[in-house]
């Protein structure tokens, strides 16, 4: 049991706090500015609390921390260990282990292309997470078939096949296995490829158009030509994108709303103008729980492993004051440059987040209709098996036994 003598000795220093119940296992994890005001304000007047927060503080049997040197520390170590206890009050996405990603394997000498469900701090760049599998298996096919790309899963460094792959002879692969393409080369086509992936295509034709001019310059006539054929390619999937503004650099926009049941995050992917992608995700917490809170979460979990991060986040609302410059410090970091978070109060980029907003909401509402359909559906069968069984009340519980290792006795 937390006493009071606990709280009297937790330092007024930045760092991670965990919550454990009876059985130590981790409940919540939390960061904090000052450990001591953070904690202590757990266990005092209970008023200020969400019924989730009180229900929470009551399992409390525990508590232990970790001092860091900066706010930005905390931060980072509170995403490590909600990833890896995923504990039972902290705000996550909902199903957030299923969310396909693009995996890039950046640490081998030709990396591979592919889709993963696991993020893993292993050098590789990972873009992502998707809502949609089938969106994004249908991304890779086209990105096969303007760069030839290698298919197989073999360490190159030390595997080598007796011969190409079928991919090879009709043109799906430059067979790096046998010397088909240098290693620096391969690793430049990737990174055109990572330039597709961030949304900067324009800035990708660019390279490209330069490289075929250059190509037939030198009279490299069949190497001109398939960079053509890359550039054709890439503009036909230009031509399906949405021009937002003629100013706007790289952005992503994210719109929130909340009811009862939990909250959803629309996110606008806006690169060199143009809305190349848009997602949406579903949060446990509902309207009990400040949106500040679960948006703070949200983009912690969003960007955290990201192969991209835009140098502008616009969001529909300000994080808490402790929070928000922490936040930018992570992204800053991780960009490598300045991450600019802005809530807009007027122009264009009001509008955008306006429109992310509704989207949001039209989403939510539909979500909602889907799960009541579903459990009509329900209902409506058990109801069909209660009376095909000439059951005398509806079924709440179907049990199954496998009986194949017994002889079916």
């Amino acid at each position: 049991m937390v006493t009071a003598e606990d709280l009297k000795l937790l330092p007024d220093k930045p760092g991670v706090y965990l919550m454990k119940d009876v059985n130590g296992k981790i409940i919540y994890v939390g960061k904090a500015v000052s450990l001591k005001n953070r904690v202590r304000s757990y266990f005092q007047s209970s008023r200020n609390l969400s019924p989730k927060t009180q229900s929470m503080v009551k399992q409390i049997d525990r508590l232990e921390y970790i001092t860091t040197n900066t706010e930005v520390e905390a931060l980072v170590l509170e995403c490590n260990f909600i990833k890896e206890e995923r504990p039972k009050y902290n705000i996550r996405l909902r199903d957030d282990k299923q969310y396909p990603w693009v995996k890039v394997t950046w640490q081998e000498s030709f990396p591979q292309v592919y889709i993963t469900r696991k993020v893993k701090q292993d050098g590789s760049k990972y873009y992502g997470p998707y809502t949609e599998v089938v969106a994004i298996r249908e991304t890779l096919r086209l990105l096969r078939q303007i760069f030839p790309l290698r298919g197989c899963r073999l360490d190159l460094e030390r595997e080598k096949p007796e011969r190409p792959c079928l991919n090879y002879h009709i043109k799906r692969c430059l067979a790096p296995c046998h010397g088909g393409i240098s290693k620096e080369a391969y690793r430049a086509m990737i990174g055109q490829l990572c330039l597709f992936l961030e949304g900067r295509q324009g800035e990708l034709l660019q390279k490209l158009r330069l490289e075929m001019d250059q190509a037939a310059a030198k009279r490299e006539y069949e190497r001109a030509a398939q960079l053509r054929d890359q550039v054709q390619a890439i503009e036909r999937v230009l031509e399906k994108q949405k021009v937002i503004s003629s100013v706007m650099d790289d952005c992503d926009i994210f719109g929130l709303i909340q009811d009862n049941q939990g909250t959803l995050i629309q996110t606008f992917q806006v690169r060199q103008g143009k809305m190349v992608g848009r997602e949406y995700f579903q949060v446990t917490e509902g309207s009990e729980t400040d949106p500040a809170e679960v948006l703070e979460a949200f983009l912690t979990q969003y960007y955290d492993g990201s192969g991209f991060i835009p140098k502008e986040i616009l969001l529909p609302l300000g994080l808490d004051e402790a929070g928000a410059p922490a936040v930018a410090k992570w992204l800053s970091g991780l960009r490598g440059s300045l991450v600019e978070l802005k809530v807009p109060r007027k122009g264009d980029k009001l509008q955008l987040v306006r429109m992310a907003n509704e989207n949001a909401k039209i989403l939510l509402e539909q979500e909602r209709n889907r799960e009541r359909q579903s459990l009509t559906r329900v209902v409506e069968t058990l109801n069909e098996l209660k009376d095909a069984l000439k059951m005398d009340k509806t079924p709440m519980r179907i049990e199954g036994f496998d009986i194949s290792n017994t002889q079916g006795q």
